[in-house]
């Protein structure tokens, strides 16, 4: 008899990294994507928490990696704003969308600009993400990094595009 799973069990693994929970107990679940009052899925909860085999064992149980919460925020856009760079390689191998955006129109790249992740900056470009992408106020990953002072990403940002040229 399978025996549903509660939803809090598997946030409360995902988050604190429980990972024999989640490979003994996922398939107790209708879903790896089931929802919190915030629209939070596992998968965004242990990315954002740092937890990289977490994320990978719901990956493997097909959580979707481009899942928004309620805000449009995505699993890769909270690594880009904490800072992990393994988390955002794993979930850009599973197909993670770079250029998804958010409810303000923000991107995963604008997140790791404005936070000065620039591992991240590098590693989103490398990977295509999209430079000339403007938030709600107009703004180009480019102008946030400005805004912001953060030399290294303008650095960056200015020689990709003069690449691209």
């Amino acid at each position: 008899m399978n025996i549903p799973g509660n939803p809090n069990e598997l946030f409360n693994a995902a988050r604190s990294g429980d990972t024999l929970f989640l490979q003994h107990n996922i398939g107790r679940f209708n879903t790896p994507d089931v929802r919190d009052a915030r629209g939070y899925t596992p998968l965004i909860i242990a990315s954002y928490n740092g937890q990289l085999e977490a994320a990978r064992i719901l990956l493997e149980a097909g959580a979707d990696v481009n899942a928004c919460d309620h805000g449009g925020n995505t699993a890769l856009m909270g690594v880009c704003f904490r800072g992990y760079p393994a988390i955002a390689e794993l979930l850009i191998s599973h197909g993670a969308n770079l250029n998804l955006r958010h409810g303000n129109g923000g991107t995963a790249l604008m997140f790791a600009v404005m936070f000065g992740r620039n591992t991240l900056v590098k590693l989103m470009l490398d990977h295509g993400a999209d430079r000339t992408i403007t938030e709600n106020r107009g703004l180009t990953a480019l102008d946030l990094a400005v805004q912001q002072g953060n030399v290294e990403a303008v650095t960056m940002l200015t020689a990709r595009e003069a690449a691209k040229q």
